[in-house]
C-alpha cells in the first residue's frame, strides 16, 4: 500500500523521466515535498488534488474541473509564490480558458495541470490526450465563444502548443517581478 493521501494515489501521474520543459525550468526535487499545510479551516485545493508545482496534477475532464483548476492556480500564485493579485487574476482566467478547451474539445477522460516557476517567469501547462491543435480564430465583437486564445495571446507574454507522442501540452508563460 502506498503512503500519502488515501484514495487519491491515481490522481497524480509520475513525470516522464526525460522532460525537456522540466529540465529547462529546473523543477525542484524532493526538497520541497513537505510544505507546511496552509492555515485555515477549509482544506485548500492543493491538499485535495495535489500540488501542481511538484508534478502534473490529473483532473477529470468535466466542466467542474475548471473551478478546481482556477482555485489551484490562485492558491499557488498567491500563497506559495506570493505574486500580485492582478497577475494571479490573469493567470486564473487563462487557466480557465485552456481547461475549458481541453474539456470541451478533446473528448478526453482526464487532463493534466502543471505550474512551473523560474527566475522572472511562471509557466502553466494543460496537457490532454488529443493531438487536435487549438487555433486562433477571428472573433467578432459579439462572439461569446472562441475568444479564449485571444485572451491567452493578449494576457500572456508567450504561449504555445507542444505536440506529444500521445496528445499535446498547451502552455502560457508570464513575466513576473522577482522581489
Amino acid at each position: 500500500m502506498m503512503g500519502g493521501m488515501a484514495g487519491l494515489e491515481g490522481m497524480e501521474q509520475p513525470r516522464p523521466r526525460s522532460d525537456p520543459a522540466a529540465a529547462r525550468w529546473g523543477i525542484p526535487g524532493a526538497d520541497r515535498k513537505r510544505a507546511p499545510a496552509p492555515r485555515g479551516p477549509a482544506p485548500a485545493a492543493v491538499d485535495l488534488v495535489g500540488d501542481p508545482t511538484l508534478g502534473e496534477v490529473r483532473l477529470p475532464s468535466r466542466p467542474q474541473s475548471a473551478g478546481i483548476a482556477r482555485r489551484l492556480t490562485a492558491a499557488v500564485l498567491l500563497r506559495q509564490w506570493s505574486l500580485t493579485p492582478q497577475l494571479a487574476e490573469h493567470a486564473v482566467l487563462l487557466v480557465s480558458e485552456l481547461v475549458g478547451n481541453a474539456v470541451r474539445h478533446t473528448g478526453a477522460r482526464t487532463f493534466g495541470l502543471r505550474m512551473l516557476r523560474r527566475r522572472g517567469w511562471i509557466r502553466i501547462e494543460v496537457r490532454d490526450p488529443s493531438r487536435g491543435l487549438p487555433c486562433l480564430m477571428p472573433v467578432q465583437a459579439m462572439d461569446t465563444s472562441g475568444r479564449g486564445l485571444f485572451l491567452v495571446d493578449g494576457l500572456s507574454d508567450r504561449w504555445g502548443v507542444d505536440l506529444l507522442p500521445r496528445g499535446k501540452t498547451t502552455w502560457f508563460e508570464m513575466r513576473i517581478a522577482d522581489r
